[in-house]
C-alpha cells in the first residue's frame, strides 16, 4: 500500500484530545501511584546504539528493531523496550548509587512488527524497575504494585499471571537436546500450540517424567495447589528451587491480601530471553493477549559491565485504554470540564469567574462566540463537558449538567462540592 503524506506511517497514530486526554491520565495516575511506593522517574533517549540495544536484547527483540545510521557513521536504533536503557544507566551512571534503586519511566517504544490489537509499531509503556536486590520481596513488591497500578486505573475484571523461567529450563537441564531442539519447545509453549507441542516431546530423546512434565506445563495455573503439584513433580534441584522461591513470593502477595488477583502459571514462556527468575504477565477477561509483562533480570545489567540483579514491570498504555473502553466507557476517569458562558456579554466577570474556578483546579474553557443556547448545550455534550455555566454576580451562577438542566448556585460552594477540579491531562 502507498502511503502519502497525508497520512501516518504504518504502525503509528495520532492521538486526538480525547484520547490524549485519557492517555495522560492513564499515566499520571501511574506516576502519582509509582511516587507513592518510592519510585523516581527516569527518561532516557529515544535512540540508542544499535550494540547498547543488540547486547542487552539476548536475541529477543533484535528482529524487530527500527535501525539507521547517523552521519557519523554510527548504527543507531530506536529503542524496543526502556529496560535496557535502564540497565546501561545503571551499569554506565548509577553504580555507586546507594542499592535498592526504585526507577520509573513513562515513554515511547518501537518495534518494526505486524500492528495489532493495542499495539502498533510505536506504543507507549509504563513501568518500573527495583535494581540491585535478589529478594523475593523485591518480587513480590513489582508484582503488587503491577496489581494496585491496575486497580489505580479503573481496571476491575484483571489478573496477574506469575511463573519461573528456571521451572521450564530445571527441567531441560539435564535432556542433552541441542539449542535448536529447545527453541522448538520454547516456540510451541510461548504460541500455546499443544498439537506441536506434544509431537515435539514424543520426537526427542526425552525420559518419561520429563516429557509428561513438559506436557503438562500449560495446564499448570491456578493457586498454591499448583505450587505443591509443582515440587511434587520436578525432580530436578533447578525446578525444585524455582517452586521454592515462587512460593515465597506467592506468601508475600497472600500476606499483602493481593492473591485474588494472582494466579500462578508455570507455562509461561516470554518471547524476551534476559528473565532469570520471576515472571509475569497481566490480562483482562475480556482480552485475549497481555496488558503488562515483566519479571527478574539479573544478568541483563552485567552485559554492560556491572554485576546487578534487577526486577520490574511494564505495563501497556494503549492496552490499558482499550481494555478501559470495553469495561465501562471511562467511567473510572473523573471529569472536571467546565464551560463558561458570557464573555462576549460582560467579558470581564466571565474572565474572573473562570480565573477563580482555574485557581482551583477547574479546567475552565470560555465560550469565544455567541450561540443560541440550545447550540452551545448540543456543542457542550459533543465536547465532554461535565458543566455549563453562566455567571450572574461574582459570587453566584447558572449552572447546566446534561442529567438536571439548569439550576442557580453560589460559585463558592459549586468549586467546594468537588473539593476543587482535577485536571482530566
Amino acid at each position: 500500500m502507498a502511503y502519502t503524506m497525508m497520512q501516518t506511517p504504518r504502525g503509528t497514530k495520532d492521538f486526538l484530545p480525547r484520547d490524549a486526554e485519557r492517555k495522560r491520565w492513564i499515566e499520571e495516575t501511574l506516576r502519582s501511584l509509582f511516587w507513592r511506593w518510592g519510585y523516581r522517574e527516569i527518561i532516557t533517549p529515544t535512540m540508542e546504539f544499535y550494540d547498547a540495544v543488540s547486547a542487552g536484547d539476548a536475541a529477543g527483540l533484535a528482529g524487530n528493531l527500527y535501525r539507521f545510521f547517523e552521519r557519523e557513521g554510527d548504527i543507531l536504533a530506536l529503542r524496543p523496550d526502556m529496560t535496557t536503557p535502564i540497565a546501561r544507566v545503571v551499569a554506565t551512571r548509577l553504580q555507586g548509587a546507594a542499592k535498592p534503586l526504585r526507577l520509573c519511566y513513562h515513554a515511547n517504544v518501537f518495534r518494526y512488527a505486524d500492528p495489532q490489537a493495542g499495539r502498533r509499531r510505536e506504543f507507549y509503556q509504563s513501568g518500573v524497575e527495583l535494581v540491585g536486590s535478589s529478594s523475593h520481596l523485591a518480587d513480590a513488591e513489582v508484582i503488587a504494585l503491577a496489581v494496585e497500578s491496575l486497580k489505580a486505573v479503573g481496571l476491575k475484571n484483571f489478573r496477574v499471571d506469575i511463573g519461573h523461567v528456571d521451572y521450564y529450563e530445571g527441567i531441560l537441564q539435564n535432556s542433552g537436546l541441542s539449542q535448536d531442539k529447545r527453541r522448538s519447545l520454547r516456540m510451541a509453549l510461548l504460541k500455546k500450540d499443544y498439537v506441536a507441542l506434544e509431537e515435539l516431546t514424543g520426537d526427542f530423546s526425552l525420559s518419561q517424567e520429563d516429557r509428561e512434565l513438559l506436557l503438562r506445563l500449560p495446564h499448570l495455573r491456578g493457586g498454591r495447589e499448583i505450587l505443591v503439584e509443582a515440587v511434587e513433580r520436578a525432580a530436578n534441584p533447578t525446578s525444585q528451587r524455582a517452586i521454592s522461591n515462587l512460593t515465597a513470593i506467592y506468601d508475600a502477595l497472600e500476606a499483602y491480601q493481593l492473591t485474588d488477583w494472582i494466579q500462578v502459571d508455570l507455562g509461561m514462556i516470554k518471547d524476551i530471553e534476559y528473565y532469570t527468575g520471576m515472571v509475569l504477565e497481566a490480562y483482562t477477561a475480556d482480552m485475549g493477549f497481555t496488558i503488562g509483562t515483566g519479571g527478574r533480570y539479573d544478568h541483563l545489567i552485567h552485559q554492560f559491565g556491572y554485576g546487578c540483579p534487577a526486577t520490574g514491570f511494564a505495563l501497556g498504555i494503549e492496552r490499558i485504554m482499550l481494555a478501559l473502553s470495553r469495561q465501562d466507557g471511562w467511567t473510572s476517569m473523573p471529569n472536571f470540564r467546565v464551560l463558561c458562558l458570557g464573555l462576549a456579554e460582560g467579558p470581564k466577570l466571565a474572565w474572573q469567574t473562570a480565573e477563580k474556578l482555574r485557581a482551583k483546579g477547574f479546567p475552565v474553557e470560555l465560550a469565544v462566540d455567541s450561540f443560541a443556547e440550545d447550540e452551545i448545550l448540543e456543542y457542550a455534550v459533543a465536547q465532554g463537558f461535565r458543566w455549563v455555566i453562566q455567571p450572574l454576580t461574582p459570587e453566584r451562577i447558572r449552572v447546566w449538567t446534561e442529567a438536571d438542566g439548569w439550576r442557580e448556585q453560589e460559585l463558592g460552594e459549586f468549586a467546594a462540592a468537588l473539593g476543587g477540579g482535577v485536571p482530566n491531562g
